[in-house]
Formats: C-alpha cells, sequence, structure tokens
C-alpha cells in the first residue's frame, strides 16, 4: 500500500538507492482501569474565562482515552475534547466526573 498521505513533507530525493521509511510510534498498552491514577482538576488558563474539568493521567491507546472521554461528556451532558492523555470537559464538573470515573472501576482518581 502507497499512502502517499503519510509523506506530504518529504522532500524529493534523486538517489536512486533511496528508501523511504517511515517512523513508527508504539502506543503503550492501556492500564487496567484500578491501575489508572487519573487527577481531576479546574482549568481557566487560556481558554478565555472559560472553566473546563480537565482529566489528566490517562496511560494508554488513543481508542480507549477517546472512549473515556466519550462517556464522560455523555454522562455530563457537555461538550469537550480528547486527546494526548488529557481529556477536557467544558465546565466545572469536578465532583461529578470523579463520581462518573468511581462507578465504572478507577478507583485512583482523585481531585486536585
Amino acid at each position: 500500500m502507497n499512502d502517499w498521505k503519510k509523506r506530504l513533507d518529504i522532500v524529493y530525493s534523486t538517489n536512486p538507492d533511496y528508501h523511504y521509511s517511515e517512523e513508527t510510534v508504539l502506543e503503550e498498552e492501556t492500564r487496567p482501569k484500578e491501575k489508572q491514577l487519573l487527577r481531576i482538576s479546574l482549568d481557566k488558563r487560556n481558554r478565555k474565562g472559560k472553566a473546563v474539568t480537565l482529566i489528566t493521567g490517562f496511560i494508554g491507546k488513543d481508542n480507549d482515552l477517546q472512549e473515556l472521554g466519550k462517556l464522560l461528556k455523555t454522562k455530563c451532558g457537555v461538550g469537550g475534547s480528547a486527546k494526548e492523555g488529557e481529556i477536557i470537559v467544558q465546565g466545572d464538573h469536578k465532583q461529578k466526573v470523579l463520581e462518573i470515573l468511581q462507578k465504572e472501576g478507577y478507583a485512583k482518581s482523585r481531585i486536585i
């Protein structure tokens, strides 16, 4: 398969022996729920004065992070995002997020 989108930033080479090799980033396996140390905090920085609930400390695959983010956003009834090991839930929902995480089995979750 020749996926040209992965090579958009590659400059043309005149070397006939050159073979393109892409770097593979290994995703870390998702830790079990009871071993995840999630930290819940309220963040207002760089958000134009709006408060968001920030959940950090997730270790695992991006798909699992997206799934947890979707669950939290749905249960809180708000928007947000999940990327780079962080979940952002719009609004101040620290206590509600903590209760949801504990019901889901994330026993080591805490508000900081």
